[in-house]
């Protein structure tokens, strides 16, 4: 499975993004896929994710302003962002499991900065 994350930028306070995910390769095996943030000197954590049945979860941080989606046509799922708030500035990553095995995208720095 390859992943392949874009959508990242330098947005204001409560400014909107949205993130892209692309999934290519055995793409049939993902059973959930996440985006997952990471800030310098501090562990990954996630940020929302939904399984291939459609069902979400968000972190306490996301709930309300975050919307994960999926559009199996394209292979891609999304995360809206929106009330962004500079404690959001990370590297956002795309992961995917399957198989027992999690897959990771490259990574896609937000800033939320004025």
């Amino acid at each position: 499975v390859q992943l392949q994350a874009s959508g990242g930028g330098l947005v204001q306070p409560g400014g909107s993004l949205r993130l892209s995910c692309a999934a290519s390769g055995r793409i049939f095996s993902i059973n959930r896929m996440g985006w997952y943030r990471q800030v310098a000197g501090k562990q990954r954590e996630l940020v929302a994710a939904i399984s291939s049945g459609g069902s979400t979860g968000y972190a306490d941080s996301a709930k309300g302003r975050f919307t994960i989606s999926r559009d199996n046509a394209k292979n891609t799922v999304y995360l809206q962002m929106n009330s962004l708030k500079p404690e959001d500035t990370a590297v956002y990553y795309c992961n995917a499991e399957a198989i027992a095995t999690d897959y990771w995208g490259q990574g896609t720095l937000v800033t939320v900065s004025s």
